[in-house]
Parts: structure tokens; sequence; C-alpha cells
């Protein structure tokens, strides 16, 4: 069977990527990263996921971004943006943009599959409904991919190259979540809120739960997140 590395954050569109990367024939090594961020309680729906999608193994590996700053996510200075216009969120870069996250988390799930000997990266990265980061973009996946050949052993070597499989890309919410329960996905399981309450319920009103409820209700599928607004 392939092997690939997925990034697991635990939210609607890595838990789809790693149910579609599964459905295509991979056997998957999950990551996730515990780097600070407020919504933490994503990492218990990281692992929820995991374990229902039957992945060959889950690693949770602790960076401290809050060290750096710069985000709503990582500083407790910022307010996360609410209640945000729906027509706006893809054209601006938020102040839940953590500086250079997709690079670092890249870089990281590149090394584990350069220490496992594994060729296919997945990231569930999508630059249809998605909040206006600039490391979702088609560029910024294509530019990573060559660096990855460039700047490893194994790519040095000849052999086969790494492939950054972004399967989400063009989608919309609506045919993630659609894609997702084909291939599997509990999305009872998963987590999107980028400012829960302490008990884990969703706000409703951030850029991710606007996004969430919406791709719920193009998809005409019942949404089971539970939301406090």
């Amino acid at each position: 069977m392939k092997k690939a590395v997925a990034l697991a954050s635990g939210g609607l569109d890595s838990s789809t990527a790693i149910a579609l990367a599964r459905k295509q024939g991979f056997e998957i090594y999950a990551l996730s990263f515990d780097y600070g961020q407020r919504h933490r309680c994503e990492l218990d729906a990281a692992k929820r996921v995991a374990k229902s999608l039957g992945v060959a193994g889950h690693l949770i590996m602790s960076i401290d971004l809050r060290l750096f700053g710069g985000s709503a996510l990582t500083s407790d200075g910022i307010e996360v943006p609410k209640n945000r216009n729906l027509s706006r969120i893809p054209g601006e870069i938020p102040a839940t943009y953590v500086p250079a996250r997709n690079t670092i988390f890249l870089s990281l799930a590149l090394g584990w599959c350069e220490a496992l000997g594994i060729r296919d990266i997945f990231i569930g990265v999508n630059s249809i409904d998605y909040s206006g980061y600039p490391d979702c973009r088609p560029e910024f996946l294509e530019a990573f991919e060559k660096l990855a050949n460039l700047g490893t052993k194994a790519g040095a070597d000849g052999g086969a190259g790494f492939k950054i499989h972004a399967p989400l890309l063009r989608m919309t919410k609506a045919q993630i979540i659609r894609a997702g329960i084909e291939a599997g996905v509990d999305f009872s399981l998963t987590h999107s809120c980028y400012d829960p309450s302490p008990e884990g319920l969703a706000c409703g009103v951030c850029d991710s739960c606007i996004l969430r409820r919406r791709g719920f209700e193009e998809a005409g599928v019942p949404d089971p997140t539970k939301y406090r607004a």
C-alpha cells in the first residue's frame, strides 16, 4: 500500500482530505500540531477523526508559535474577527492568519516523510471557500513542492520526487462536505471554530464558522456542529 503523511487539524477540510487519500489507496500517517492555538480543542477532534478513519499513525507535534505572536489564533491581544460579510472573507487576509503557518507545517511534514521514506503529503487547503490566506493558493503549493525536491537528500538522490496533494483546492465547501460524506467522514467529530467556548462549543460567527455553516446549507446536509450563537 502507498503511504502518505497528511496534515490533520481536526477540521472539516483536513478530515476530508485524509478520507480522500485513503480512498485513493494511501496508508495515512497523520500529523497534527499543538502550536499554542487558542482553539486547542481541535486536537481532540484530530484524534477522533484519525481514529475513525483508521490512520496507520498519528503524531501530535508541539511547537510554540505564540512566541512569534502576530495572529488572533496565537495572541491574546488580538481579537478573532466576527460577523464578517461573506463577500469580504476571501479578499482580505484576516487577523487569524498565522505567520508562515502552512510553510512551517509542510516543512515538518516533509521532514517526517523523509524519515519514513514517504514521498506524498496531503493537505486540506482550499482556494475557493476559504479565509483569504496566502498559503492556501496553488502557487504556494507548487513552490513548496519544488523546494521539497531541491532541499532534501531524498530529492537530491534522483529517486521518486515529493508530491504535495491538495485534493480540495478547487472545491467549494458544499462540494467538500459531499465528498467527505461519500468518503466516510463523520463531521460530528470535527471542529472548525477559531474561538470556541471553554466547553468547546463553536462561536458561530468567526470566519471559519460562517463558511462551515454556509457549506452545510448549500450541500443540503444537516450541520452536526454545536454552536453557542
